[in-house]
């Protein structure tokens, strides 16, 4: 049995699709992650998790538990917003007591549990510091333990890095992906950040337009696309058009100056996706022209002029020559690193 899972949920708001068949089962311990842009559903969804929003449809359980008929305040459920949510007149402590207040927990193990989860996200000595004295990672750690203290079935987590820098984020990610793992919590993480759910997620959900667009681990999504919009929103995407030649044999996939053996199955008109770390400068390959090159710290990135359009090309900065803007190249990759879709349809 799932520990939760949804099926086919819907959110209608009037005559407007917010949310459409949404099917997802989670298992116990695990952290997924919502990905997708604005106005996709993903908050919706997460709000219908948390009782603040009613399904159109659809079922939601825990534990194979009809969780739509439990109130939000009942749902046992750990929520860490984007803009924290803190009472600015509570300390820290206090805040992070709240919860287990409202739960009628003893004073002598709420002051014990306050103090543990304040050390968990590292706080400790700073239980009477209001938020207002202390800086937006202090606040996000002390909205995660409030979240956290009162040891949720699931945490669900709506951008709750989004306000802090780049540096910050990227700590707090790590933080947050190891008290996740010590403490094996069910999580669920809305984001529009591509590396922040690459990052932290055992499994991803891209969503567009109200529908799941793929569900897989990081390496699944990223390296196997299920369509052209997957492939474009993580990260950057270098497509094509390719034909297969069935004049030859065996027969080959062509586009442009580059071929290769045509998978089985694969005829006509098809699109080839690459990454640009996957592709390299080679003695043959698709012929080109180096428009433009930027220098990145660890890598250098090229705008390359192909037979087939412009390609973008990521190579490491390993010490090793590059091509100057303006030079001829030829472009290579191996066939286990594109993949390969129906011109207009899904890989």
């Amino acid at each position: 049995m799932s520990f939760l899972e949804l099926d086919h949920v819907g959110k209608h708001f009037g005559p407007t699709v917010a949310v459409d068949a949404f099917s997802l089962t989670v298992g116990k311990g695990e952290f997924i992650s919502f990905l997708g842009p604005s106005g996709c559903g993903k908050t919706t969804t997460l709000q219908m998790i948390a009782g603040f929003l009613d399904p159109s449809h659809g079922a939601i359980r825990l534990e194979g538990r009809d969780l739509l008929a439990v109130p939000p305040s009942r749902r046992g459920l750990g929520i860490v917003f984007q803009s924290y949510a803190l009472f600015p007149h509570m300390t820290a402590a206090e805040n992070v007591s709240f919860g287990l207040e409202m739960r009628r927990v003893s004073r002598t193990e709420r002051e014990a549990r306050v103090r543990a989860a304040l050390a968990m996200v590292g706080l400790a000595g700073y239980e009477d510091r209001h938020p207002r004295r202390m800086s937006g990672g202090q606040q996000q750690r002390v909205a995660l333990a409030r979240a956290l203290v009162i040891r949720p079935s699931v945490l669900l987590l709506d951008e709750p890095l989004s306000n802090l820098d780049a540096r910050l984020r990227e700590d707090m990610q790590i933080e947050l992906r190891q008290i996740q793992r010590n403490l094996g919590t069910t999580t669920i993480l809305v984001t529009h950040d591509q590396i922040e759910a690459m990052s932290l997620s055992d499994r991803i959900v891209v969503m567009s337009k109200g529908r799941i667009e793929q569900i897989g681990t990081p390496q699944e999504v990223y390296e196997r696309p299920a369509s052209a919009f997957v492939a474009q929103f993580l990260g950057k995407t270098n497509e094509f058009a390719a034909t297969v030649d069935r004049t030859s044999s065996p027969a080959r996939l062509v586009a442009g100056s580059w071929s290769a053996s045509a998978p089985a199955g694969v005829s006509g008109t098809v699109t080839i996706s690459v990454r640009p770390e996957r592709i390299g400068f080679g003695e043959s390959g698709l012929s080109g022209r180096i428009a433009s090159r930027i220098f990145q710290g660890n890598q250098w990135l090229f705008q390359c002029e192909t037979e087939c359009g412009p390609v973008i090309v990521i190579r490491p900065n390993n010490g090793q020559p590059q091509p100057a803007q303006g030079e001829p190249v030829h472009l290579a990759w191996l066939a286990q690193d594109m993949s390969l879709r129906a011109a207009g349809g899904a890989s």
